[in-house]
């Protein structure tokens, strides 16, 4: 069975069908294990039997989950299939690639930031990074550790974001989160890894291109202050601090921009900047992509009120558990869904005005409002 609603195609297969039955039947029984651990009654043995069950069933959720995510294709208004997996896959395998080698007395580190890292997910901030990098002309491999450095920030964020300290999220793109895999101490020391391991990430760009030295400085500022607290922490802080407050508009707009903006900002600007593009050239690239980042967030907060657990791959209604002020309990489903829209068309006139082509990114854009997860 196949549909084609606003630009995106969903095909659910015999295959697909058994997939999603077996992932839930696997979800049920991976609770069954936390359940029985959580008797206190339970032996020290028995303990060990089930704490092996559960890692195995978490095992085989995990490949299903990849799987099935493989399968997602993006399509624009004409109907063209766009190579969306393909990309998704060539990001992971430079993921991989920069992943820090398993060994030292630290090596449960290495092992819970590539939980964290090869967890899924749409890899949409290395996408546009590149999408970027090619729209302004640039070739070659110098922007593929930029690649990774932004994913393991956007990552580090998440693995925070879910600790019980900030949202105390259970599942996240469908599986356990890392602090509940591998404690609440080392979900913390995860995030602050693959924060750190970034930026070393970043600095092999030095390597790659010496000669380009002085574009890989400029996009290595970007990262660090659109990362900062004048970026994304500078959004999470203020998110933190006005949990449980009713808030203003303008402080919503300033969460939203710096917390996911700044991220998918700083993706395209540093794409453009290696790629030689001009200051002007930057600036508009960047306007273009506050006006993504705050779609993709209202579209964060509709999901939240409209999805489901297992859409979704995280718990729903999340936002009103934590009490928190959204697009959607501030203006209503409808208005939400308007502004969203209302972005993504100013954004897509911004991209056309470039006056570069990219079929995929404007296909990408559109995507974005439409998407299910």
């Amino acid at each position: 069975m196949e549909e084609i609603k606003n630009g995106a195609v969903t095909e659910e297969t015999a295959e697909d069908t058994e997939q999603r039955e077996n992932l839930e039947e696997m979800f049920q029984d991976l609770e069954k294990v936390i359940m029985a651990m959580e008797d206190s009654d339970v032996t020290l043995e028995k303990s060990f039997d089930l704490y092996n069950r559960g890692m195995e069933l978490l095992k085989k959720c995990n490949r299903t989950i990849d799987e099935v995510e493989k399968k997602v294709l993006v399509l624009d208004e004409d109907g063209e299939t766009h190579e969306y997996q393909k990309r998704v896959e060539s990001i992971e395998e430079i993921l991989k690639r920069y992943l820090p080698a398993r060994e030292g007395y630290q090596e449960i580190i290495t092992e819970a930031m590539e939980y964290s890292l090869m967890a899924g997910g749409k890899r949409l901030r290395p996408m546009l990074m590149r999408e970027s990098y090619e729209l302004f002309g640039g070739k070659g491999r110098l922007v593929e550790p930029f690649m990774a450095a932004i994913e393991m920030i956007h990552t580090y964020s998440l693995v925070h974001d879910d600790l019980p300290a900030m949202d105390n999220d259970d599942y996240r793109r469908g599986r356990k989160t890392t602090h509940v895999v591998y404690g609440e101490d080392m979900g913390i020391l995860a995030g602050d890894a693959l924060l750190n391991y970034a930026f070393e990430t970043a600095c092999t760009a030095f390597d790659l291109e010496p000669e380009h030295s002085l574009l890989i400085g400029k996009a290595l500022q970007i990262l660090a202050r659109k990362a900062g607290i004048f970026g994304m922490l500078g959004g999470q802080v203020v998110d933190v601090k006005e949990s449980g407050h009713r808030i203003t508009g303008d402080v919503l707009d300033f969460i939203y921009r710096l917390k996911t903006g700044a991220l998918i900002e700083s993706s395209v600007m540093i794409g453009a900047v290696l790629a030689g593009a001009s200051d002007s050239e930057t600036a508009e690239i960047e306007n273009i992509a506050a006006k993504v980042g705050m779609a993709f967030q209202i579209q964060d907060d509709i999901l939240d009120v409209t999805s489901t657990t297992e859409m979704l791959g995280k718990p729903v209604h999340s936002d009103e558990k934590n009490e928190k002020t959204t697009y959607v309990t501030l203006k209503g489903l409808d208005e939400a869904g308007k502004e969203v829209e209302r972005l993504t068309s100013e954004a897509l006139c911004g991209l056309s005005g470039l006056g570069h082509e990219n079929e995929f990114l404007e296909a990408l854009l559109k995507w974005l409002v439409y998407r299910e997860k």
